[in-house]
């Protein structure tokens, strides 16, 4: 399916890639793992043709489609239903085209070709893939405009996903999701039915996900077979292997070196010496795997330790908008050391809880307990874009160290991860990891008894999060996390609370079991109503759903009526006289091509029906 042949790429004079080559097979997904700079995006670039390399040539099968996300998120009044539905050129075409074309044989082909794309179950299937990144049915029909950016990018994943290109290339997708969502596109990937192309830092996706990886380092590419687990297995095989190799070959060359040392001037072994010698230039150098370590998170510990609990909550209630909780009756307590983590789809209310807990929103009725001078450090993805984007670093470690020397300050950036290049280089320049992580150290530079994490992995490369998993390992203060990965939770959480139907409440199960529970849901989901079950059903809910049965009772009487103009179209040919004797062959494709128009004319009738008599029964 692709072929990457010996590949060098230079970005502003800087070799990124040299001579690197990798085969991907049909059918077949491949993760692409590396630290962050590496160049794994730019490998992307280049396979999708927005870059040509400087050396080397890629080669996708001729005739296969490739899709990637959109870079550019969708907006506008277009619904997000419709602009995942569109993501299927062919259908598209196909679609418009039926509505001008005037050739009998031609429309004939047109709604034959929609029958075996399964034209008719595409708005199932785009429903189906959007509810499963956790877009409700109302939701589905809003306009992408209205949408924020990670929701937006989501759409484009779900129509990506949709056109199930022969080649697939995704670039981080669970960065825009929730654990849910990661949960059930881990799943949907599983039985992805072409090949895949998936740059991710996700070790569960990896693992359940790919039948191989491609590790990028030292601006080479290796390809190891199975999941992340069975690549640092096989890695670290390699590197001892390599360290083995490197060490029998220096003991070589030190016994070279001493026969040339002691006879290079004797008559009798001066050949053999200069043997040695030529032999010692001809040694090539064992390449090995060794990476540099990646800097640590440095969290310090709360200076001092509180009574238990820190914060306890009798029956709160907390929302926006005076009348109308969005959670209800919270009755539970955090004490000094506790690791929990936050389970809960989006839109249910974890940012809420989050918000209630870090003092960004009050609680409306009942009570909210915890001492008067608690310190808690909230990290959130959108704080990221609250950093004034013209300071840097050594700006604002100023502001928190007024009395310190340039070199104490500089000191602590280099605990941050951030050294020299870093510290003095505009927040606007950093990447993504860089700024996730001068944010966490920021926020948590006076040692909180309380962190909230929000999704703190974005944007971290694989050691980045074992890092800063040692990092809460280590920490001696509570931890409230909300993440959609599964390894890091289950490294350093402890109790689990689940936000649902407007509570919070203990999860006694662990993150196996709750992921079995994610994906038994989908599998209830009924495809074709694609319903999601709210406790507060209102008027607008009930209108919203008649009006999309209407939408989809308009979509078949005009797919009905362009089948029934086709097959009248074919009743005229056939009624030709002299069609059987000047070509049967014709003849006989015009019967099979009624036949099956009219098969699917009456399939649509049935399905047209059924959607009247869910319309009556509102």
């Amino acid at each position: 399916m692709l072929h990457v042949n010996n590949i060098t790429i230079r970005m502003e004079g800087r070799i990124l890639i040299e001579n690197a080559s990798f085969a991907l097979p049909p059918k077949t997904r491949m993760g692409v793992v590396g630290r962050n700079g590496t160049g794994k995006s730019t490998l992307f670039r280049a396979i999708t043709g927005e870059l040509v390399p400087d050396e080397g040539e890629i080669r996708i099968r001729k005739g296969a489609r490739m899709g990637a996300v959109a870079q550019e998120a969708p907006g506008g009044a277009q619904s997000i239903l419709d602009f995942v539905l569109e993501a299927d050129t062919e259908r598209s075409g196909l679609l418009a085209s039926a509505e001008t074309e005037t050739d009998p044989n031609k429309i004939a082909e047109i709604q034959l070709r929609l029958q075996d794309i399964e034209a008719h179950s595409a708005e199932a299937r785009a429903s189906t893939i959007l509810a499963g990144l956790r877009f409700t049915t109302e939701a589905q029909g809003r306009p992408c405009g209205s949408f924020s950016g990670g929701w937006r990018m989501r759409a484009s994943l779900a129509a990506i996903l949709f056109s199930t290109p022969d080649l697939l290339l995704l670039d981080e997708p669970t960065n825009y999701l929730d654990l849910e969502g990661a949960i059930w596109l881990e799943n949907h990937l599983q039985k992805y039915p072409g090949a895949a192309l998936i740059v991710s830092h996700d070790r569960d996706l990896l693992n359940q996900s790919v039948h191989k990886i491609a590790h990028l380092a030292n601006k080479k590419i290796r390809t190891f077979e199975g999941g992340y687990d069975d690549f640092q297995r096989l890695l670290a095989e390699k590197q001892r292997l390599d360290m083995a190799m490197m060490a029998k070959q220096e003991d070589q060359k030190r016994r070279m070196q001493t026969f040339v040392d002691r006879f290079r001037y004797s008559a009798a072994k001066a050949k053999q010496a200069q043997s040695r010698i030529k032999m010692m230039e001809k040694m090539q150098p064992v390449a090995t795997l060794v990476q540099n370590p990646v800097a640590p998170f440095d969290l310090p510990d709360p200076k001092k330790t509180m009574a238990p609990p820190i914060i306890r909550f009798e029956e709160a209630d907390v929302g926006y908008e005076a009348g109308k909780p969005i959670l209800r009756d919270i009755n539970l307590s955090i004490q000094n050391d506790d690791r929990i983590g936050l389970l809960g789809q989006n839109g249910e209310g974890k940012s809420t809880f989050a918000k209630l807990l870090s003092g960004k929103l009050q609680v409306m009725s009942g009570n909210k307990y915890q001492h008067k001078k608690l310190e808690i450090a909230y990290f959130a993805q959108h704080q990221l874009d609250v950093l004034d984007r013209t300071q840097t670093p050594l700006d604002l470690i100023i502001d928190l160290m007024p009395e310190a020397s340039e070199a104490q300050r500089r000191a602590r950036l280099g605990r941050f991860g951030l050294g020299v290049n870093q510290a003095e280089t505009k927040i606007e320049d950093l990447s993504g990891g860089e700024k996730a992580r001068l944010l966490l150290n920021l926020i948590s530079f006076q040692g909180p008894h309380l962190l909230i994490l929000d999704e703190p992995t974005n944007h971290l490369d694989m050691d980045s999060r074992l890092a800063l998993a040692d990092a809460l390992d280590a920490y001696s203060g509570a931890i409230l996390l909300i993440s959609h990965d599964r390894s890091l939770i289950e490294r350093c959480i402890e109790r689990l609370w689940l936000v649902k139907d407007g509570g919070v409440h203990p999860y006694d199960g662990d993150m196996d079991e709750y992921k079995q529970l994610v994906l038994k849901k989908e599998r209830k989901r009924k495809p074709k109503a694609n319903k999601k079950v709210v406790v507060r059903k209102n008027a607008a809910d009930e209108r919203d759903g008649r009006a999309h049965i209407r939408r989809n009772i308009e979509r078949l009487e005009s797919e009905m009526q362009r089948l029934q103009k086709g097959i009248k179209s074919l009743d005229r040919a056939l009624a030709s006289p002299n069609l059987y004797d000047r070509n049967p062959a014709q003849a006989l494709d015009y019967n099979r091509k009624r036949s099956r128009a009219i098969e699917r004319l009456e399939m649509l009738e049935e399905q047209c029906l059924h959607e009247m008599e869910k319309l009556e029964n509102r």
